[in-house]
C-alpha cells in the first residue's frame, strides 16, 4: 500500500490525529487527493489551507453521530475525484466518567459515534472498494480498545467493538484485496480530554495530564502512515507503558489488573 496518487478520505480531520494525518500526508507532494471529514466545517477549511497543495483537498462535513445520512456522504466523496482507495476512519469521542455514574444516554452516544458511525461510513463506502477490488480501512482505535481503564467503560467497549466488527470484516473481505489496519494510540496531546463527555453528558473541558504529556499527534501520524505502508493489521503507538500494557494484557492479565487499580489514568 502506498498514497501515490491515491484518494483518501480522513474523518476526525478538523483537529488532533486527524488533522495531523493530512499535514503528514500533504507534505509528501505525491499527487495524494484528500478529503477532510468532521462536523466543524470552518476548521476544516483551516486544516485545507494548512496543508501543502490545497488544490488537491476537498472538505466533505458529516456527523458520524448521525449514522443514516452516511451512506449519502460516501456518494458526495466519490463525486468529488470519482474514487476513493483509502478511508482513515478516525472521528469520536472520548469518556472520563465512572461506569455507576454514567447515564445510559452517554453510553449510547459513545457507542453510536465510535462505533456505529465508523462502521455506518465503513460499509456505505465497501461495495465501492469491492468493485475496484482493491482498498484499505484505517481505524483509530486506542490502547483503552485492547485494555479497559477506569473513567473510560463506555469508551473503552466502543473502541473494543471496533476491533470486533474490523477482524471479522478482515476475514470477510480479504479475497478483494482490500487492507484494514487498527492503530491503537495511547496518550496523544489533542483535545480528546477535553471534550471527553462526563457522566451527565458534558464535556470534561480540561486537559489530562497523561494527555498533555503524549505524544504529540505529528509524532503520531508521522509513525502510523508507514504502519499503514507495511500493511500492518495492528499498530501500537505510544509510550512504553502503554504499549506494555497490551502485552500484560494478554500474558500476565491478573497482574495487569493489579496495576491498573494502583495507577493513575488521568
Amino acid at each position: 500500500m502506498n498514497f501515490t496518487n491515491k484518494t483518501i478520505w480522513i474523518t476526525g480531520a478538523s483537529s488532533g490525529i486527524g488533522k495531523s494525518i493530512a499535514l503528514e500526508i500533504s507534505k509528501l507532494d505525491i499527487g495524494a487527493k484528500l478529503i477532510l471529514s468532521s462536523r466543524n466545517e470552518a476548521a476544516l477549511n483551516k486544516v485545507k489551507n494548512e496543508c501543502v497543495n490545497s488544490e488537491n483537498i476537498r472538505v466533505l462535513p458529516l456527523d458520524l453521530e448521525k449514522y443514516s445520512t452516511l451512506k449519502p456522504k460516501v456518494s458526495e466523496a466519490l463525486a468529488l475525484f470519482g474514487s476513493v482507495d483509502i478511508l482513515f476512519n478516525n472521528g469520536g469521542i472520548s469518556q472520563r466518567s465512572y461506569a455507576k455514574y454514567t447515564s445510559v444516554d452517554v453510553d449510547k452516544r459513545i457507542m453510536d459515534i465510535n462505533y456505529l458511525g465508523t462502521i455506518a461510513l465503513t460499509k456505505a463506502l465497501l461495495p465501492h472498494f469491492i468493485t475496484k477490488n482493491e482498498g484499505c480501512f484505517v481505524i483509530t482505535s486506542s490502547i483503552v480498545g485492547k485494555v479497559g481503564t477506569p473513567l473510560r467503560s463506555s469508551y473503552a467497549a466502543s473502541k473494543h467493538a471496533l476491533h470486533g466488527f474490523f477482524d471479522s470484516l478482515r476475514a470477510e473481505i480479504y479475497k478483494h484485496n482490500i487492507q484494514i489496519t487498527i492503530a491503537c494510540p495511547g496518550f496523544v496531546q489533542t483535545n480528546v480530554s477535553i471534550n471527553a463527555l462526563t457522566g451527565d453528558g458534558t464535556p470534561q473541558n480540561k486537559m489530562d495530564t497523561a494527555t498533555k504529556n503524549g505524544l504529540t499527534s505529528e509524532n503520531f501520524a508521522k509513525k502510523l502512515l508507514p504502519s499503514v505502508k507495511k500493511e500492518k493489521q495492528e499498530v501500537y503507538i505510544g509510550g512504553f507503558k502503554e504499549v506494555l500494557a497490551v502485552y500484560l494484557k494478554r500474558f500476565t492479565p491478573n497482574l495487569l489488573s493489579k496495576i491498573i487499580r494502583k495507577s493513575a489514568v488521568t
